[in-house]
């Protein structure tokens, strides 16, 4: 039997409030289920109309099962192990706006559409000029907002009280405002006037936002054991971890009275600037994955959680994160180190197998928007060089260059810096000189580094005697003298 609304007897329809491009993995096992959260607790009362951004989608699949699935949490939340499961059914229809535009221009009309969110990829909030608003559909996300609001603003004769909130999921910095300039620049491309410009300034609310959950996705391997545990089949059943944090800004709007996310116990947070909280995401969780994948893989272990459970190899990244990250960091220290603690309970979830050699994917730009600030922030506030985070740039270069003991890895990179990397490391003869040209080659490339890193006083003796140790006795033995 496949999962459908005859499978849940209590289930009711609720009107329609939310207009929601994308319906991937994420927003379902986050957004989706967040409102789902408000429904049982009567807060919202609302569903989700999703919207297919691209031509080629699974809307079709979702409207098979009537929009109803299944999501599954399982991971560690406050040192314990948590798996449950739960259906979810704040999506009430699904639109392809590829196949029936009308259907899609024809949500604007509804007085309650009220929130409109997305999750097109980062690259889904672009300025493309040759989308028309004769398209039906254009290409990119922004230019089918403008034509949905351009529709309503024109169905309800202009009236502010028609306008809508704009909360963007995409992982792209400042995202509504990207989104917001963009869809502007088409306005005044497609010439639709000012009073259709101050509608949207006046009537319409952009909020960016900060979205953390990690969302493995579709179970595959568990698939035909799970089916037989629920009882259906369930083709959009989603997997993803307990931890969620979801920050909004909102200075002075009525979004928090609207959509009150804490009321339900979820952890999301309004604020008047996203900022500290992005930087706080970059530096703890996007930062110690980078910093500890070429340490880590180099000593041999594959994936995140047996990294955190070795012993050496676990101590390196706790004590970089909480003796050189969390120093360079300005929120409250009781904050800081709640959220890192909860990054380590998610890097150690026993449920997801979370390969080093996925994360490794263009580790050179990582390296520098994740780490590198941390770097140059603790030798501003410290005036020394941190141990840890310099031992992980040598990691990084000697993982570069290709090898772990006889085992070649396959490197994913620009291909530019791939083959600055082949030219460097052919000076290499065995030789601490050698090693040192290796190193100040690497850390004078401005176009990842945007400066030449060898004028770091220090920087480069110290990459150069970390790398010097890791070639000459191992990552085994090297790591010894930093953890």
């Amino acid at each position: 039997m496949l999962l459908s609304k005859k499978s849940i007897p209590e289930f009711k329809p609720l009107s329609e409030k939310v207009l929601q491009f994308g319906e991937g993995n994420f927003l379902r096992c986050f957004v989706d289920w967040m409102l789902h959260q408000l429904n049982k607790h009567h807060l919202f009362d609302g569903s989700v109309v999703v919207v297919q951004p691209i031509e080629n989608g699974m809307v079709d699949l979702l409207q098979k099962q009537d929009c109803i699935y299944t999501v599954f949490l399982k991971g560690i939340q406050n040192g314990k192990i948590e798996n449950v499961h739960e259906t979810v059914t704040s999506i009430s229809r699904g639109i392809n706006p590829y196949t029936d535009f009308a259907a899609f221009l024809k949500t604007a009309e509804q007085p309650e559409m009220r929130y409109i969110i997305s999750n097109t990829t980062e690259s889904g909030i672009a300025y493309k000029p040759d989308d028309s608003i004769s398209d039906t559909p254009p290409a990119s996300y922004p230019a089918k907002l403008i034509v949905w609001l351009y529709y309503r603003y024109q169905y309800f004769k202009g009236s502010i009280s028609h306008g809508v909130n704009i909360i963007p999921c995409e992982l792209t910095d400042k995202n509504a405002s990207l989104l917001k300039k963009y869809m502007l620049q088409l306005l005044d491309d497609w010439k639709l006037g000012p009073d259709f410009r101050e509608w949207i300034l006046k009537g319409c609310v952009f909020h960016n936002t900060l979205v953390d959950r990690i969302v493995p996705g579709f179970p595959r391997e568990q698939y035909a054991e799970l089916v037989k545990e629920l009882g259906y089949e369930d083709q959009q059943m989603v997997e993803g971890e307990p931890f969620h944090l979801w920050v909004i800004e909102s200075d002075g709007d009525t979004l928090p009275t609207e959509l009150p996310f804490p009321s339900a116990g979820l952890n999301v947070l309004y604020v008047k600037d996203v900022t500290p909280y992005k930087v706080r995401k970059v530096r703890i969780l996007n930062g110690v994955h980078t910093a500890l994948v070429p340490v880590a893989y180099l000593y041999g272990i594959d994936t995140v959680r047996e990294s955190m459970e070795n012993e050496v190899t676990g101590a390196f990244i706790r004590n970089a994160l909480f003796q050189e990250i969390i120093p360079t960091l300005d929120l409250p220290e009781a904050e800081l180190n709640a959220y890192a603690q909860s990054v380590l309970e998610r890097f150690a979830n026993p449920f997801i197998r979370h390969q080093l050699m996925s994360i490794s994917l263009n580790s050179w730009a990582k390296f520098e928007t994740r780490v590198m600030p941390s770097i140059l922030e603790y030798i501003n506030r410290k005036k020394v060089l941190p141990e840890r985070l310099t031992f992980s740039l040598a990691a990084t270069i000697a993982f570069y260059k290709g090898n772990r003991d006889t085992e070649k890895i396959v490197l994913k990179d620009d291909s530019d810096l791939l083959k600055l990397l082949e030219n460097a490391w052919s000076k290499y003869d065995g030789t601490d000189s050698s090693v040192t040209a290796v190193v100040t080659d690497l850390l004078a490339y401005e176009q990842n580094w945007k400066m030449d890193l060898n004028k770091i006083d220090g920087l480069t003796e110290k990459v150069s005697g970390h790398l010097v140790n890791i070639m000459q006795h191992g990552m085994k033995a090297a790591i010894a003298s930093v953890i």
